[in-house]
């Protein structure tokens, strides 16, 4: 019996190279894009200051914090296309003939694979200490920034903005693996390669667009709730209604960086989905 056809988790390992591979091209490309963005996410700051910010900050801190978003987002990629297959497999030969409509067995799937890939919350975490100029002075680097989090605080600390993250990754994945077929067969037939890796980046990059933007004050509330190092861990509703009232009460200031998180989703998930698919076809 085949892989595909077992109801145990099958060693799919190209699902899970291809999307920690297509992670890594899209990490690499996007970095500095996404810095910008933080600092509008962390400051409410308008986009020409957040560069002047890092301009300050000088070149050879531009690429300060690579690192953690290198491992962890070339590793959450692997786990949430890998997962989302396995995970599927699974569930389908489970339910087999129940009646369970297909797409409800696949989300299932899909929220699973996201819940999962928060255990990498630590990456995401230490990102943050290390892209916040307010902590530049107190962590060297991503080695040293875990060590002291864990030898001062505990593990618990590596985790503090754990749960805009689960909400954030289960609903953005059931819709991200929903949507992305349905929406491809809706662009111009695909004749060739090229054409094929054009419809697969338009694809994953209005998914990406799309969701980025519905899930934004999701990513405030974490960026805002891991700047913080010690101290009580705040509810993800006051970490909101402290950020909504610093911001005058403003949907436009709490979205603020919004739109150039926008622009850098539609490329990074069109950078993912288009690698991701090339290299599946090639291996």
């Amino acid at each position: 019996m085949t892989s595909n056809q077992s109801g145990t988790l099958g060693p799919q390992g190209r699902h899970y190279a291809c999307g920690s591979l297509a992670a890594f091209t899209n990490i690499v490309v996007t970095f500095p894009i996404q810095k910008v963005l933080f600092r509008q996410q962390l400051h409410g700051v308008l986009a020409t200051e957040a560069v002047r910010q890092l301009q300050r900050d000088g070149l050879r801190n531009l690429y300060r914090g690579l690192l953690p978003p290198l491992l962890q987002k070339s590793t959450t990629v692997a786990i949430m296309f890998g997962l989302y297959e396995d995970f599927s497999r699974l569930l389908l030969v489970q339910v087999g003939d129940s009646g369970v409509p297909e797409i409800v067995t696949r989300s299932f799937a899909a929220a699973l694979a996201g819940t999962a890939e928060a255990i990498l919350t630590p990456f995401e975490r230490v990102q943050t200490l290390l892209q916040d100029h307010r902590h530049h002075n107190r962590f060297n680097n991503t080695a040293h920034t875990f060590r002291t989090l864990l030898t001062e605080y505990g593990v618990r600390e590596c985790y503090r903005g754990l749960v805009p993250i689960l909400l954030r990754n289960g609903p953005s994945n059931i819709f991200f693996f929903g949507l992305r077929g349905p929406i491809k067969e809706l662009l111009p037939e695909a004749t060739n390669r090229a054409t094929h890796v054009i419809n697969d980046f338009v694809c994953g990059g209005l998914l990406g667009a799309a969701l980025g933007i519905m899930f934004y004050p999701l990513n405030v509330v974490k960026a805002r709730a891991q700047s913080q190092v010690g101290g009580a861990f705040q509810p993800c509703s006051k970490v909101l209604l402290t950020v909504w009232r610093e911001r005058g009460g403003s949907l436009a200031m709490l979205f603020r960086g919004a739109h150039l998180n926008y622009h850098r989703s539609l490329l990074s998930w069109g950078i993912i989905n288009a690698t991701y698919e090339l290299l599946l076809k090639l291996l």
